[in-house]
């Protein structure tokens, strides 16, 4: 018999690569509607025509703009699993952007604040569906050695966006003779990216474990087929291994439980999903989405011009999206835990010393200090943009099993939305109020979190998805381990489930039970 084990390094597929890159228009909807409130609150004709400038509340209307959104996400993240569990993980992004071309549009046409404020929990909602949608399906159709690093294609989109949105709101910051309407057209361009997407999302595949889930094992077994052949493997197979490994663990996962229930009712479920909110939490503590939604308010603070207030996060943004993809090719190569723990400390040693800056030199006039406190900024992309924002996103999806996925990748993300209603909510007060010391927010829980996940997470590196169960002691729901597949003649086997047979595995799944599932 051949071993699977000794099958080459599998290559990168094309197909499955510009697949990716396609759907990455949704997770581009996510940066740029999740940011664009920036620019806006950074418009001059904005702040006039709502009156925020003179209003007593002013101020608290403002903090409501993101706090609502960040509310949103929360509610439409945790209800996006009826869509993907029911309806495949396809339906899911479809849902997401329609929403988010539903509240684009109403957003611009806006001559309330009490309808912006509204239909911007609309829009939090549509961006963090689809923020935790398209990396479930990402997930679940990259091959296990590249997992990471392709899932970052999702972070290179979304910071793509957070980047176009830059610098639309830096060019019509010039635009003089729309007069109070010049805020209008950016936030109508929401609609663009996820109108995009629809129009080709039909041709793109479904998630084959998703589609094992439903019985449609043909049609599962096509799409693998073309997502994972390589031409150094004739004979495909790595791919057919793989099929027979997927489908064998779905045999078993159905029979187990789906509910958020289970999630926290079984001790391995629970601790997984104590993970992944334990992970975007201490993410979220680099404070990264203040610095890009605040962006204009924290350079204003430093005493730079209007003009400045919106070119430096244009140039920040772009900074990350260069790093973001130039982390493709690394992410892989590190543990999990160990690489996402480095990006936190990484973060958390930039925002000390932004701390100390603003805090001797931030009502100064001491231009090289002011030039130091945004290069922190830049540097701070360092970290976040190579071990923190692709990442996060493959180590979610890899925590969990197939039959809640969905469920545990969207309770990870509505952690972020959840984290930061209260980052965002506060920040507005906070930076006039106490000035430097809201950083030590971030920093004094983004170092504990770095340190925790350095030493008590586990690391999923290059384990197909069906065989991290057993890392939280569940070995007795993992069907079969890849190195124990072979192929011969065209027929694939494995010997765990001979020694299942043979009753020296386990004692949970008899000879019946095997062949019933297998």
């Amino acid at each position: 018999m051949a071993s699977i084990h000794g099958v080459r390094r599998q290559r990168i597929n094309t197909f499955n690569v510009l697949i990716l890159c396609f759907v990455g228009l949704g997770s581009m909807t996510y940066g740029y509607t999740a940011s664009i409130i920036g620019t806006t609150l950074g418009q001059p004709s904005f702040i006039e025509y709502f009156e925020l400038d003179t209003k007593s509340n002013g101020t608290d209307l403002i903090a409501t703009t993101n706090g609502l959104f960040q509310a949103g996400g929360v509610v439409g993240t945790l209800l996006l699993p009826i869509v993907s569990d029911k309806y495949g993980r396809k339906w899911g992004i479809a849902i997401s952007a329609i929403l988010a071309i539903i509240s684009g549009a109403v957003l611009a046409g806006s001559t309330h604040i009490a309808e912006f404020i509204a239909f911007r929990f609309v829009a939090g909602a549509a961006a963090f569906m689809i923020l935790a949608a398209v990396p479930i399906w990402m997930n679940e159709v990259v091959p296990v050695k590249m997992r990471a690093g392709l899932v970052d294609i999702h972070a290179v989109f979304l910071v793509g966006g957070y980047t176009v949105q830059g610098w639309i709101g830096f060019g019509f910051f010039f635009w003089t003779s729309g007069g109070q309407n010049t805020w209008r057209p950016p936030l109508a361009l929401q609609c663009a990216w996820p109108l995009f997407l629809l129009c080709g999302l039909y041709w793109i595949p479904e998630s084959p474990r998703w589609l094992i889930m439903q019985d449609r094992i043909d049609e599962a077994r096509t799409i693998l087929d073309r997502l994972h052949s390589d031409p150094s493997d004739p004979e495909n197979e790595y791919a057919r291994s793989e099929f027979y490994q997927i489908q064998k663990q779905i045999a078993i996962d159905r029979t187990l439980e789906t509910s958020w229930i289970a999630m926290f009712r079984k001790p391995s479920y629970r601790k997984r999903a104590l993970l992944a909110i334990g992970t975007t939490f201490f993410i979220q503590c680099s404070g990264v989405l203040v610095i890009n939604n605040y962006g204009p308010t924290l350079y204003k603070n430093l005493g730079f011009s209007p003009i400045k207030q919106l070119l430096y996060p244009a140039a920040w943004l772009t900074f990350a999206w260069g790093a973001n993809a130039m982390a493709i090719p690394l992410v892989d190569h590190f543990p999990r835990n160990k690489y996402i723990a480095a990006g936190i400390l990484g973060c958390m040693v930039t925002l000390i010393i932004e701390a100390a800056l603003v805090a001797n030199f931030g009502s100064s006039q001491n231009k090289p200090a002011l030039l130091a406190a945004v290069a922190m900024f830049f540097i701070f992309q360092i970290p976040y943009s190579f071990c923190l924002d692709g990442t996060q996103f493959a180590y979610l999806g890899e925590l969990f099993p197939t039959h809640l996925r969905a469920k545990g990748v969207s309770l990870g993300v509505a952690t972020i939305s959840f984290t930061n209603i209260i980052w965002l909510q506060a920040a507005p007060t906070a930076f006039i109020t106490i000035g430097w010391k809201f950083y030590l927010v971030f920093i004094i829980p983004g170092t504990i979190g770095g340190i925790i996940i350095w030493t008590w997470f586990p690391d999923t590196n290059g384990l197909p998805l069906e065989e991290v169960a057993a890392l939280f002691g569940d070995e007795d729901e993992v069907a079969v381990y890849q190195r124990e597949i072979n192929i011969e003649g065209g027929v694939v086997t494995d010997m765990h489930t001979e020694a299942k047979r043979e009753h020296l595995h386990t004692e949970d799944l008899g000879t019946g039970d095997v062949e019933q599932k297998a």
